[in-house]
């Protein structure tokens, strides 16, 4: 179902969201490539995080290593299909304002991987990841204002990241001499 928004009242135009076509088709691969590129920066400086991650004093509750890439792999996907569904929508200022936090979040995405595996920093990686959390909060509710769905789709990650600083933090203070 397509909904309508007025461009100015009584003028009798509307916008619609953007019809599936070969362009919009095109415009999800290009929101898939964004995100898993994000994933691919911080994949970099995850090289070396199963060797470094098996160092750390780990809490008994944390996750064997083998969890986090297929647990990754379907929340790229999910912020991928969430950004391309709030693309679709007319544009406006909020879908501007949504995408920008979008792709901000990308960043502090990508950064995390940085500070904690690559440079042991585990103090900024938890404020890099509350940073983040914040982020992806604003971009869920931008995003949900657009298009519920839309929205929705990024609770999973919500809840991971949310996961993610909890342990983040535990291993910092389990591990200072490994992450200072």
């Amino acid at each position: 179902m397509t909904r309508t928004h007025p461009l100015t009242p009584g003028s009798g135009n509307c916008t619609r969201r953007a019809p599936l076509s070969p362009r919009t088709w095109l415009a999800l691969a290009g929101w898939l490539l964004l995100s898993f590129a994000a994933a691919g920066v911080g994949g970099i400086a995850s090289a070396q995080a199963p060797q470094f991650y098996a160092e750390l004093v780990q809490p008994p509750w944390a996750p064997p290593p083998g969890v986090f890439g297929p647990v990754w792999s379907v929340l790229y996907t999910l912020m991928a299909i969430a950004a391309w569904m709030v693309w679709r929508e007319p544009a406006g200022a909020a879908r501007r304002q949504a995408l920008v936090l979008f792709c901000l979040q990308l960043a502090l995405n990508a950064l995390w991987s940085w500070l904690f595996f690559q440079w042991h920093r585990g103090a900024w990686a938890l404020a890099d990841i509350a940073l983040l959390g914040a982020c992806v909060a604003a971009t869920f509710v931008a995003f949900l204002r657009l298009r519920p769905l839309a929205g929705l789709l990024l609770l999973p990650y919500l809840a991971w990241i949310s996961f993610a600083a909890a342990l983040n933090y535990t291993l910092w203070q389990l591990n200072p001499g490994l992450l200072g």
